[in-house]
């Protein structure tokens, strides 16, 4: 089997650019290589491409320079790789809003790129994602479990899954981040119960499991990752509030320590703990930070969704 060009797969199916159309790849220094492939790639269609470089960007949020925040607005494609997130920018928000299609890869490895989540069928994640969201639109009460131990309840009653995240960003003022393949919704905050061992990763890879006991929707007691209790410390009690489910529908991404990969895991559960209010919570929070499970089993309302890893619907 031939490898596939992660580059390749980003602007011709997820992006699917066309001849002419104008495409910025938006880079810091620590991605110049990464960008230059997609650069290459969007030269290949016969894209007018042009390849801006920025300092390294240090912190999520962190804006670009004006001029390149206004250049943003007059493209029909961005694709941005940098160490840190540049979702939420205002330049960003500015430019989707303009109709710019723009896809966000934070953090992005040549491994992700070219073995990794990148490598995906795109095309069958969105059929996949459709098929279940479709079976999970009306769900009350969910449950997680797994051999290990976690055994957690939540009530997602009124709560809307994420389905959005399929890679497949070809109509005006679309947005993604990529590699893509995940569905996630926030909790109703106060109803999470139970105990999560965490297998996966959590902010990176783990040797150990992490043990996180819950009690009315926040991590009462985190048992094996001090550098994860300092950082969800840094939000006060809100830092604890479980957040976010969500379920990895990606079959190449790989567990690496990369949040931008390892949420998209298929036959993984992701949780969140944190900020929930970009994605219909109502907690405000310093922080954001999200644990693996690996090989769960999912039931919603009686309804198994996933057993030991493997999805049922």
């Amino acid at each position: 089997m031939s490898k596939v060009n992660g580059a390749k797969v980003a602007i011709e199916t997820c992006l699917n650019v066309k001849k002419g159309e104008r495409v910025m790849i938006l880079t810091d220094l620590s991605k110049a290589t990464i960008a230059e492939s997609l650069f290459q790639a969007a030269m290949d269609v016969g894209a007018d491409a042009v390849l801006m470089k920025i300092p390294d960007v240090v912190k999520d949020g962190q804006e670009p320079m004006a001029p390149v925040g206004k250049m943003m607005k007059d493209m029909d494609v961005i694709v941005i790789t940098t160490e840190m997130s540049m979702s939420h920018t205002g330049a960003r928000r500015r430019a989707s809003k303009a109709g710019v299609r723009i896809a966000t890869m934070p953090g992005i490895t040549e491994h992700m790129l070219n073995e990794g989540g990148m490598t995906a069928d795109f095309k069958d994640i969105l059929k996949t994602t459709r098929r279940v969201a479709r079976k999970l639109r009306k769900g009350n009460k969910l449950i997680i479990k797994t051999e290990l131990g976690t055994d957690l309840q939540l009530d997602i009653k009124g709560r809307t899954w994420v389905a959005e995240d399929t890679g497949i960003c070809n109509k005006k003022g679309d947005f993604t981040n990529l590699p893509a393949g995940e569905m996630f919704i926030a909790p109703v905050e106060g109803s999470a119960n139970g105990v999560i061992m965490i297998d996966g990763s959590f902010n990176d890879p783990l040797l150990n499991p992490v043990k996180v006991n819950v009690k009315d929707g926040y991590a009462t007691r985190i048992v094996g990752a001090h550098d994860v209790v300092k950082e969800l410390n840094k939000g006060g009690k809100t830092g604890r509030n479980i957040a976010k489910v969500g379920i990895g529908l990606n079959p190449e991404a790989k567990i690496i320590g990369k949040i931008l990969e390892d949420t998209k895991v298929l036959g993984t559960v992701n949780i969140g703990f944190g900020d929930n209010s970009m994605f219909g919570g109502r907690v405000k929070s310093a922080v954001h930070l999200v644990g693996l499970i690996k090989n769960p089993t999912m039931v919603i309302d009686n309804v198994i969704i996933m057993k030991e890893g493997e999805l049922k619907i």
